[in-house]
């Protein structure tokens, strides 16, 4: 006997520059064909289409003019997007990024969950890591999400590290407002600051396919450090290669990833989604 239900159909997309390796399409579309949706996913490059980040108004206007269901949002614009949208959730406006809109009703509703994707990974693949001090690269859209899911893991104190000392400040001072005065401070003396440090969290963008490189020298890494990543494309960056030669304890950016893309999709279709189905999924795309 056939069902009556109608399932929902889904169109969503992800705004962001040099994104073309993304696999959260594939995730979502996989996990839309399983539950007999329609769900269609589509990426919205920025750097493909030769535009910036000056173009956001105009493509998140589009988007919402053409139907779609909702947009994850991706370097550079996590930030760039807030003064855009009609609504925030409560973890989006303390985090002060978006990286998940909604639109419904005719309004944009920004939400985060890039902090519980992290969270997830963190729990999953550091447990019982060291967690006195640690370092963290980055004060962007995806590093006011991580240092927010540090926090709340039990982190002590965390020192962030940003090319824009401003934006240090305005998210080592959000931080300190949400969990208490000095457990996050500026980076000022990155050599010092390692050789105390119980671990170290990439949120650059420094590491993707489209920026090579590290963020920070790797002969600042210790044997007796952890190492964790954001970044999934590639799996292992230079990063993560240099931490496991000296037998570090790694964690790469593949269950953030999943995991933010678990609670996107249940956002995006207001259906429970199986995220070990999605995990199970995305590890066959290494294959």
């Amino acid at each position: 006997m056939t069902s009556n239900i109608r399932k929902p159909s889904i169109l969503a997309g992800l705004i962001g520059a040099g994104i073309q390796a993304s696999r959260t399409p594939s995730l979502h579309e996989h996990e839309g064909d399983a539950q007999g949706m329609r769900y269609l996913y589509r990426l919205i490059d920025l750097d493909a289409q030769k535009l910036d980040i000056t173009a956001l108004p105009a493509v998140l206007a589009g988007a919402q003019h053409c139907g779609f269901t909702g947009l994850n949002i991706t370097f550079p614009c996590k930030q760039a997007v807030i003064p855009l949208l009609d609504e925030l959730s409560d973890e989006a406006r303390s985090i002060g990024a978006v990286n998940t809109v909604v639109f419904r009703d005719g309004k944009r509703i920004g939400h985060n969950t890039d902090c519980l994707g992290f969270a997830e990974g963190f729990r999953r693949g550091l447990n019982e890591a060291a967690r006195q001090r640690v370092v963290q690269m980055g004060a962007g859209g995806a590093g006011a999400a991580v240092a927010h899911a540090l926090l709340s893991e039990g982190v002590e104190q965390l020192s962030i590290f940003e090319v824009e000392p401003a934006r240090a400040q305005s998210l080592v001072d959000n931080l300190n407002a949400h969990f208490g005065d000095g457990r996050a401070r500026v980076g000022l003396d990155l050599s010092g600051t390692m050789a105390a440090a119980d671990g170290l969290v990439n949120t650059t963008p420094v590491g993707m396919t489209k920026l090579p490189g590290t963020p920070l020298p790797p002969e600042l890494l210790r044997a007796q450090m952890w190492v964790a990543e954001i970044i999934y494309f590639p799996l292992q960056t230079e990063l993560l290669a240099h931490a496991r030669r000296l037998g570090c304890r790694t964690l790469d950016g593949s269950t953030m990833a999943v995991f933010q893309a678990v609670k996107a999709f249940e956002l995006f279709t207001g259906q429970q989604a199986d995220a070990a189905r999605m995990q199970a999924f995305f590890a066959s795309m290494d294959a």
